[in-house]
């Protein structure tokens, strides 16, 4: 008994040195085997044995019964190993169900001791049995107590992340069962693996309801992977899209211009609606929902609604197809009362206005134009928003009307006289009227004298004294002023005001007051790069070049300087007058320079006549008289070249 211990150790030792067991697994293995025996003892000793018949040999032991050679010991070591299978830790093993209680799972694994698995790791497989296969994770090939550590969650964990490794580098379809509903989509069970399904990625449509995918089981492709933070990203919506695509090429294939189909309002924006014709999608522009005006698709469709289209318009290589609404009915301008015509009363409502005019909308489908120039009888072209507003109700007159094309042109203004009649009587040339100032440009003033008769005032007849650059600096808009008739063109519905005709012409008076070389003071009002302006007496303006602006200290005129000018120009056809402070002293310079001069020529002149007298009056003279004569005459000579 005692051999056959020692070979059983020594068999157990083998192995645990072939399988990299430690020295503390054989010492455990050792002490349970022993703890074994004794039980063994125990027994056999509580029991009652009877004496063998016959004489039993206590000697067999000692001649070598049981005992084993190298060679035999060796190869019933390799027929006993043979019986295991070789099971490394981290690997995935088939088990064979042995038995099954409220708590594990034994499993034959082909090891030398079976496995134990969690019965909640089977959680879904209710009618798991004896016999059945399943595949399982080796965590350890023996724990603290010597028992194989399997786990079928690890096995089911790792062959997913393989199959979805498979399928993101294959673009293969995997199975998923949507768990959950969470933030921006859904919670996707991939056989144990949690995968995100983003809601845009659910379908090719909008989703609206998150929830109704809760608890199905559906068809993903894995389109991202996060190996560092084992994050997937699966989509339904590209498997859609490669469905949509064939059908889209079957649809666009059989479309023909005219044809009418089914549709679905799939998506509403202000500019149309996306209609799903079954896998293809169309557009409905805002333009072709309505014969009438309309300001939003919401106005007449709503999402889902199942209506019928007609195919405009359509593109093999694009997919894209223009659908139609209102072609389906009958255009409204067929409908149009025959009896309309040029010169007709029509009322309606306004539905747009623009800078050039408004439209009215006689029945649904049938507008006409109201430019600007026919909502009033004014020449002076406004807003039309200063005379309709959208929703206004009115009643127009047709100008034209072209049936074919579908077109009409109306007017306002044809409702109420035209002012421009019998004008002559009304506003005779030279007359005196009253006109409230509506507009001004850089060339003149655009009054009205009354509703529909308007006129301009040029800027060059608003003042007879003053330089006036922009008519702001004269009037304003909406004040009243006093004019003058100057001219009428009934024809062309002009007519032509003056304001300072109202006064006689100064100039008349002003060409005798500011002559030429008279001086007048002034004052300096504005300086500028080439001169300054200077208002003169009698309210008039006068033109100061800079060259004459220049004091005789050399200094340059200043802004309320008061000082004398002399007119230099005037001229009465262009109201000019040019006036200089220079020529002032420099004139008075120059006639003091005259005067010095005249001054010494006469001096000269005197000394000259002088000399000669005392030439004349010597006849004879001495030596000593000539020296005399000669001194004298260089004296004289030399008082004349000082004076000179």
């Amino acid at each position: 008994m005692a051999k056959k211990q020692e070979a059983e150790k020594e068999l157990a030792a083998k192995n645990a040195e072939l399988q990299g067991a430690d020295t503390t697994v054989v010492k455990d293995t050792e002490k349970i085997e022993s703890e074994a025996d004794s039980n063994l003892i125990d027994e056999i000793k509580s029991n009652t044995w009877s004496t063998p018949e016959g004489d039993f040999d206590w000697e067999l032991d000692e001649k070598a019964f049981g005992n084993y050679s190298e060679t035999e010991r060796t190869k019933l070591e390799e027929q006993y190993a043979g019986t295991f299978n070789q099971i490394n830790q981290g690997e995935i093993i088939e088990g064979i169900v042995v038995s099954v209680n409220n708590k594990d799972v034994v499993l034959n694994v082909g090891f030398k001791s079976d496995g134990l698995v969690a019965l909640s790791e089977f959680r879904d497989l209710p009618d798991l049995k004896v016999g059945d296969t399943v595949d399982v994770f080796v965590e350890s090939q023996e724990d603290a107590n010597g028992q194989l550590v399997l786990s079928r969650k690890r096995a089911k964990t790792q062959k997913s992340w393989e199959a979805i490794n498979d399928a993101l580098e294959n673009d293969a379809i995997i199975d998923g069962f949507v768990k959950s509903r969470t933030k921006g989509g859904l919670i996707v069970d991939i056989k144990g693996v949690e995968a995100f399904l983003p809601g845009s990625q659910i379908d090719i449509k909008p989703i609206r309801d998150y929830d109704v995918y809760v608890g199905k089981t559906m068809e993903f492709k894995v389109v991202k992977i996060n190996h560092e933070f084992k994050n997937v990203v699966v989509s339904h919506k590209v498997l859609i899209e490669d469905d949509l695509e064939n059908q889209k090429s079957e649809i666009v294939a059989k479309l023909e211009k005219g044809q009418v189909l089914e549709g679905t309002v799939k998506n509403i924006t202000d500019f149309g609606v996306f209609i799903d014709l079954g896998g293809v999608d169309g557009l409905l522009h805002i333009t072709d929902i309505s014969w009438g005006r309309i300001e939003h698709p919401k106005e007449v469709l709503a999402l889902d609604q199942t209506i019928n289209v007609v195919v405009l318009d359509f593109d093999d290589e694009k997919k894209r197809i223009a659908l139609g609404l209102k072609q389906l009915s009958e255009h409204p301008w067929e409908s149009l009362n025959t009896e309309l015509a040029i010169g007709s009363k029509v009322k309606g409502k306004i539905v747009t206005v623009a800078d050039y005019g408004a439209f009215l909308e006689i029945i649904p489908g049938v507008e006409g134009l109201i430019h600007v120039s026919e909502m009033s009888w004014s020449q002076n072209l406004r807003s039309p928003q200063e005379f309709l507003k959208v929703g206004d109700e009115i009643e127009a007159q047709i100008l034209t009307l072209d049936r074919d094309e579908r077109k009409m042109s109306l007017g306002i203004k044809q409702l109420t006289p035209d002012p421009w009649k019998n004008i002559t009587e009304r506003y005779p040339i030279g007359s005196k009227q009253k006109a409230v100032v509506k507009n001004m440009t850089n060339f003149g003033v655009f009054v009205e004298l009354e509703d529909g008769i308007d006129g301009l005032i040029h800027i060059s007849d608003l003042s007879w004294s003053k330089k006036i650059n922009h008519p702001n600096e004269f009037t304003k808009v909406g004040e009243e002023l006093e004019v003058v008739v100057l001219e009428l063109d009934e024809d062309n519905r002009k007519l032509s005001l003056g304001h300072k005709q109202l006064e006689e012409n100064p100039w008349d008076t002003f060409e005798t007051i500011f002559t030429i070389d008279s001086i007048h003071e002034g004052t300096v009002i504005k300086v500028g790069d080439k001169g300054d302006i200077v208002a003169l007496q009698y309210g008039v303006e006068g033109f100061c070049p800079s060259k004459h602006s220049v004091k005789e200290d050399g200094a340059a005129l200043k802004v309320d300087d008061v000082t004398d000018f002399k007119i230099i120009e005037f001229n009465k056809e262009n109201k000019r007058l040019v006036i200089s402070h220079s020529r002032i002293w420099e004139d008075a310079k120059e006639e003091n320079r005259k005067e010095e001069s005249n001054a010494r020529k006469k001096d000269a002149k005197a000394a000259s006549t002088a000399v000669k007298k005392v030439k004349d009056s010597v006849e004879k003279s001495t030596l000593g008289d000539l020296d005399v004569l000669a001194q004298l005459k260089e004296q004289m000579e030399g008082d004349e070249k000082k004076s000179k």
